[in-house]
C-alpha cells in the first residue's frame, strides 16, 4: 500500500475533470440507507413468504447467518487485495487512488465514507447471480438464496455504517470505542494491516491484526 500524504481541508481531492464523474464519487451514508435496506428487507420478507409456502422456516437464520459470514469475508478480502493492492504501474496507481486511496489521503472526508451506488450494485448482482448458480443450481436449494442476499446486504449496510460511524462519530466506551480505535490504527499506524472494520474477525484467521505495544 502507497503511503499517501494526508490532506485535512474540507475541500474534496477532485478525482476526475469531468462534474458529472465527479458527481458519482461523493454519496451521503442517508443515500445508502434509502437503496439497501429495502433491498434488503425485501429478500428477508420474499424469503419468510417462499417458507411459508414450504411450511419450514428453520433455514432462514442459518441462511442469513452464512450471508453476513460470506460478506464479512468479501469486506476483509476486498479491502486486503483489491484496495490495498500494490500498483505496478502508474496506470495501476492510479486506478488504486480512485478506489481507495483518496480515502487515505483524506479520510474525514464524509462524502467519500461509503461505497457509491456504481460500485455496490454491480458487487451487488455479482452476489445474486453467484448465489443463484452455485446455491440454487449446484446446491439444488433455492430457497436458500433469498435470506443469504438478505444476509449480505445486512452485512455490507453493517460495514459502510461502521465506516461511516467510527471516522465521524465519538465512540466513548465498549465495542464501537473498540472499532474505532482499531480503524484508526489502520489510517495511522498499519495501513497494511487491520483490514477488518466491520469485524476483526478475518484478521485473526489470517493474521493481519498486530499485537498492541
Amino acid at each position: 500500500m502507497l503511503h499517501y500524504e494526508i490532506n485535512n481541508s474540507d475541500v474534496p481531492i477532485r478525482l476526475f475533470k469531468s462534474d458529472f464523474l465527479e458527481y458519482f464519487t461523493h454519496i451521503s451514508p442517508i443515500t445508502v440507507l434509502v437503496i439497501w435496506v429495502p433491498v434488503a428487507g425485501y429478500f428477508l420478507a420474499r424469503a419468510v413468504a417462499e417458507a411459508a409456502v414450504s411450511l419450514n422456516a428453520i433455514y432462514i437464520p442459518a441462511a442469513f447467518i452464512i450471508g453476513l459470514i460470506v460478506w464479512s469475508f468479501t469486506e476483509y478480502m476486498m479491502h486486503r487485495f483489491v484496495f490495498h493492492f500494490r500498483p505496478r504501474n502508474a496506470a495501476q496507481e492510479k486506478i488504486i487512488f480512485l478506489f481507495h486511496g483518496v480515502h487515505h489521503a483524506q479520510p474525514q472526508l464524509k462524502t467519500r465514507l461509503v461505497m457509491p451506488p456504481i460500485l455496490s450494485v454491480p458487487l451487488a448482482f455479482l452476489f445474486y447471480a453467484l448465489f443463484a448458480s452455485i446455491v440454487g443450481g449446484l446446491f439444488n436449494a433455492p430457497l436458500w438464496i433469498a435470506p443469504m442476499f438478505s444476509g449480505v446486504v445486512t452485512g455490507y449496510l453493517i460495514y459502510d455504517m461502521t465506516h461511516y460511524a467510527t471516522h465521524h462519530f465519538a465512540m466513548h466506551a465498549g465495542w464501537f470505542k473498540w472499532l474505532k480505535r482499531y480503524h484508526m490504527m489502520h489510517h495511522w499506524k498499519t495501513p497494511n494491516e487491520r483490514y477488518g472494520v466491520s469485524s476483526p474477525l478475518w484478521d485473526v484467521v489470517f493474521h493481519t491484526m498486530p499485537a498492541d505495544k
